[in-house]
């Protein structure tokens, strides 16, 4: 039987480069963005040392079966070693090595990464890092542009060369926000916001994505980036500005039902931060469910059965419900300037 397997077994092992060859590079190693460049490279130094170590654990196991295997003039050879305190400082020694040598890049690359990237060109250097608020619904990514006054569904524009600041947030289910050509993921959580700092250094289009398991729709909560140049994106920026339909309550509330977005992508004048901001209010979600006539049977799955209340019907949506953030967004501002200095 083994004699019949052999042929086959030397096959595939000869098809095996042949196979690997015809796979592309993952997109965590091939950055496109100074983040990304950096966890790269830590990715990178910990599977080469990795290796090395595993490298060196083989060639101890090759000597040591060599050269104390059974045999007849090996007599005088005593395998008790209890006690010995060379071998149990070398080998107390060593991980406390191997730990510290992955542990100093690993922390520093961490602190950096919480801070806004350095940028290349005078003119990028001249700006403040883009603002951008990611906010997670199931399934379903919404993108606010609140200096630009403008929010996407789906994807989203930005320059190259310019730090963008992510303000992460969820209205319903933690999600985790991932590019992984641009960067590592961060959660976005209701009732909280956290910072992710990314950076496109190449014109090009990026593949993004929800890195956190939320139900039935999960696979499918996914966004492009696009990375333009300034002017291109100031372009979109002023297209968007001029021909997109202005965004209402109403409409943003259905966005809130579970589900995937019909339309794919869509682009909005205004943003839903005039209305609420979800890292402040965790309830709006169940709020807006509920003047909508929408009862959740399954949070976790899609649930397009129920018929929702038209606009007109609900006097809610009849009156001005616009939240005063000036003074939040003052501080923010002068936040993200400060730490652009």
């Amino acid at each position: 039987m083994l004699k019949k397997l052999k042929p086959l077994s030397l096959l595939l092992f000869l098809a095996l480069p042949l196979m690997l060859a015809g796979c592309s590079t993952p997109e965590v190693l091939d950055p496109k963005g100074p983040v990304a460049s950096q966890q790269s490279d830590l990715i990178i130094l910990s599977i080469i040392f990795m290796l090395t170590i595993v490298a060196v654990v083989f060639v101890l196991l090759t000597i040591i079966l060599v050269k104390y295997r059974e045999r007849k003039d090996h007599d005088k050879y005593s395998p008790e070693l209890h006690g010995s305190m060379l071998l149990e400082t070398i080998w107390t020694i060593i991980p406390i090595i191997i730990v510290v040598i992955l542990a100093v890049p690993t922390v520093r690359t961490i602190y950096s990464l919480e801070e806004a990237p350095q940028p290349k060109t005078a003119e990028a250097a001249q700006e403040d890092p883009l603002v951008v608020h990611a906010t997670s619904i199931n399934w379903k990514w919404v993108f606010t542009y609140p200096e630009e006054d403008i929010e996407t569904v789906n994807y989203l524009h930005i320059p190259i060369h310019r730090p963008v600041e992510f303000k992460l947030t969820s209205a319903d289910s933690m999600a985790a926000l991932w590019i992984p050509s641009l960067g590592g993921q961060k959660y976005n959580m209701a009732g909280m916001q956290t910072t992710l700092y990314l950076q496109a250094d190449h014109v090009g289009t990026y593949d993004g994505r929800n890195a956190n398991f939320t139900g039935e729709g999960f696979n499918e909560q996914r966004f492009k980036v696009y990375a333009d140049e300034e002017a291109d994106y100031q372009q979109w920026v002023e297209d968007v500005q001029n021909s997109a339909p202005e965004l209402t309550q109403y409409e943003y509330d259905n966005l809130l039902i579970p589900g995937v977005y019909e339309d794919g992508t869509a682009e909005f004048n205004g943003t839903h931060l005039q209305w609420i901001d979800h890292s402040k209010n965790a309830d709006y979600t169940l709020e807006a469910w509920d003047r909508l006539g929408y009862e959740p049977k399954n949070p976790h799955a899609k649930d397009k059965s129920q018929n929702l209340l038209r606009e007109d019907e609900i006097p809610y949506y009849q009156q001005d419900n616009t939240v005063d953030n000036s003074d939040e967004d003052m501080d923010s501002e002068e936040h993200a300037h400060a730490g652009h200095e």
